[in-house]
């Protein structure tokens, strides 16, 4: 028989569920001791957002878990007592985003009154300390007819920074609210579009824009349904979207001014990174004033001083460019003179948080497969690390304490307490303990090798749950997204690589020039080059795995990536498929003409190619992996999912219709309630069996191989 017509015989053989078909995503518990599995992963609580009292001595953070039954998440707000050795205690059963009063005896959060996420407070004062067990019941202190998307107290906890989405040419929340409802009940449908972005992420653009407010809490502690505007004709969003955060923006010491960040939209938003940092005075009383109007770079997340005097924020050097360094700024507000307080330190630091002295930055960065918290010297700019190995997410400072959480490859994040200088580190909390004991993980180990240009190139193997010596295992080589990110010693709620080690497989990666946490001269190598030294890294890495790990099965393994890691699927499929048994590509880039046109962030498209794709077309088409179809001959799972904005469904569509006109083995999974990322419970057990599935089909012994030219 010949090969072709044998490999599309296997595929109907092993054909996927169809429209129509119920899918088994039933949860059941595995009792006992065993493999981990995604069912223990969805189950997981999610510990983060670690925030210390004033005196140090309670610790709040949010608690994530898993209604499966209602296919969501749950946020729920533990409070613990440090002076003692005790249980976290849950103060508020439904809400996030915790923060202590200014005299520590309560807490603010938020969670939602009819519908609508308002900001509440939890008094939790008593005699001697607080009264965890039998406090007050939550009240609610704002009033706004909109969601509250985030806040910010200022020092003396009488005033609140509060972003809400509204039009901008309405001068009250209920106007916002009105006109939604309005179109709300329009029986005509469309929507008329006169610039970009029409949508972003995962949402249709109804002109609406974050907008900064404030507000001062009466003798009652509450706060008035309209609160005063700041970012008066500020055409822009604060914070920012899709992901920004209360980093964004940030009160004086004196609480007099704020400052805030936003890039003003007009009509180049889509291929603009120019964020600025503003100043506005709380009153109300002036505009928004920019005070780095000088770098057309991003300028972002401003924290002032003890004392007031002086600015810190982050900065970019390079228009366009999202994956730049960002350097510690420092801005004397009197003079306006600036200096970069860090420019011998080649890594890029997210969000800043200062010492109650002024003397001190602190900030995580990727380093070198890790993501540790730095403090930064504000006069000298020396840097040091203080929390080393592992992931650190959240953390906060006071009284001379250090809160945060962490996590690692075999274990997923806890709060962990230390002294300010890091030292003295103990975990507090063992939230998943149980859960942990019986799920075993596998272990895991870095390894350098020469990649491309000779550089060194660093990358992770883990071995397989129950893992044996002298034994050979089937291989999952996942392939990083980004393409500016990397695969860190850190857990993961989506590409876990515990996930595959559990189902019997070993688990390969490299972070291939283009990867962040080794200097921005590597991380900057990928851009114009997205199939050139990735891939030379990838190749020799594959080669660097299998010559030390002895236990890698080299003729059954599979390769796998979203996103970025998608597009090297796409791109591999036809210039180097020799050692994959298949493929799994999950929101890939399959055409880089179309994707220039298909996407909403056209400043990364422009960067990474050197233009636009009709001023140099030719950029566009050195890598594109539509060029190379004739080639592709390997078994491949496409998944892409219908609210994905960033990288359009179309181009997993258009690879699947490429597989199937090709008769090469293929499968389609698709889920139209999803954006660029699986995240509900169910999907993601689905995600997961799907993907499973299909590595063991093509990795077992007897499988058949791929198709023949």
């Amino acid at each position: 028989m010949k090969p072709l017509i044998a490999a599309m015989l296997l595929a109907l053989a092993v054909a996927p569920a169809m429209a129509g078909d119920v899918v088994d995503t039933a949860f059941v518990k595995t009792e006992g001791v065993h493999a981990f599995n995604v069912r223990d992963l969805v189950m997981m609580d999610r510990v983060g957002d670690p925030q210390l009292s004033p005196d140090g001595r309670y610790a709040a953070f949010g608690v994530r878990s898993t209604d499966y039954a209602a296919n969501k998440g749950v946020n729920a707000v533990y409070v613990l007592d440090l002076s003692k050795d005790g249980q976290p205690v849950k103060v508020v059963d439904k809400g996030s985003s915790a923060r202590w009063s200014a005299d520590g005896r309560s807490l603010y959060f938020v969670a939602p009154a009819k519908g609508v996420a308002q900001l509440w407070r939890v008094d939790l004062g008593g005699k001697g300390g607080l009264n965890l067990a039998k406090h007050a019941a939550a009240v609610q202190v704002s009033h706004g007819v909109l969601d509250l998307g985030g806040y910010k107290l200022s020092p003396d906890g009488k005033q609140v920074l509060l972003s809400y989405e509204v039009f901008t040419d309405c001068t009250t929340l209920m106007c916002t609210q009105q006109r939604v409802a309005a179109r709300d009940k329009d029986k005509a449908s469309g929507t008329l579009y006169t610039k970009l972005f029409v949508r972003h992420w995962d949402t249709w653009s109804n002109g609406g824009r974050n907008q900064l407010f404030v507000a001062g809490f009466d003798g009652k502690g509450q706060l008035p349904a309209e609160p005063k505007l700041l970012s008066r004709g500020i055409d822009g969003d604060i914070p920012s979207k899709p992901f920004g955060d209360e980093g964004e923006f940030a009160f004086a010491p004196d609480g007099k001014s704020v400052y805030f960040d936003v890039r003003i939209a007009g009509t180049t938003e889509p291929w603009s990174t120019n964020f600025d940092v503003y100043s506005v005075p709380v009153d109300g009383s002036a505009l928004p004033k920019n005070l780095t109007v000088d770098n057309k770079a991003w300028d972002a997340f401003p924290v002032a001083s003890p004392d007031g005097k002086t600015l810190y924020y982050l900065a970019m050097k390079t228009p366009g460019f999202e994956a730049d360094r960002f350097a510690v700024m420092a801005l004397d507000l009197a003079s306006g003179t600036r200096r970069e307080v860090d420019p011998n330190w080649d890594r890029s630091p997210g969000g800043l948080t200062i010492s109650a002295d002024g003397k001190t930055l602190y900030a995580t960065a990727d380093d070198n497969g890790q993501h540790p918290l730095f403090a930064i010297d504000a006069a000298s700019g020396k840097v040091s690390q203080l929390v080393g190995e592992g992931t650190v997410g959240g953390y906060s400072m006071a009284a001379g304490k250090l809160l945060l959480t962490r996590d690692d490859l075999k274990r997923p994040a806890d709060v962990y307490l230390a002294q300010a200088d890091g030292s003295a580190l103990k975990r507090v909390t063992h939230y998943n303990a149980a859960a942990l004991r019986n799920a075993k993980v596998g272990d895991f180990e870095f390894f350098n090798f020469k990649g491309a240009n000779n550089a060194t190139v660093q990358g992770y193997v883990v071995k397989p749950v129950d893992y044996q010596s002298g034994k050979t295992y089937p291989v999952a080589f996942i392939i990083h997204g980004g393409p500016q990110g990397a695969m860190e010693n850190g857990w993961s709620y989506r590409w876990n690589p515990q996930t595959y080690a559990g189902q019997g497989f070993a688990v390969v990666t490299v972070n291939f020039h283009g990867s962040t946490g080794y200097g921005q001269a590597f991380t900057d190598a990928i851009s114009g080059d997205w199939g050139g030294k990735p891939l030379e890294d990838l190749k020799l890495g594959w080669k660097a795995a299998l010559d030390k790990y002895s236990f890698l099965d080299g003729d059954r393994a599979c390769a796998l990536g979203a996103s970025y890691g998608g597009y090297m699927t796409y791109w591999i499929a036809g210039v180097w498929n020799q050692p994959w048994k298949c493929l799994i590509d999950h929101d890939g880039v399959f055409d880089t003409r179309a994707m220039y046109y298909d996407t909403e962030e056209l400043w990364f498209e422009e960067r990474e190619n050197g233009g636009t794709q009709y001023e140099h077309p030719e950029n566009y088409e050195k890598f594109n992996p539509l060029n190379h179809v004739k080639d592709w001959r390997v078994p491949m799972l496409v998944v892409h999912s219908g609210n994905d904005f960033r990288i359009p469904i179309t181009q997993g569509l258009g690879a699947f219709t490429a597989l199937q006109r090709r008769g090469i083995p293929s499968e389609f999974l698709t889920f139209p309630d999803e954006n660029h990322w699986v995240l509900k419970p169910h999907n993601s057990v689905q995600w997961h069996d799907a993907v499973n599935g299909w590595l063991k089909k093509w990795t077992a012994k007897d499988a058949q191989g791929a198709v023949s030219h």
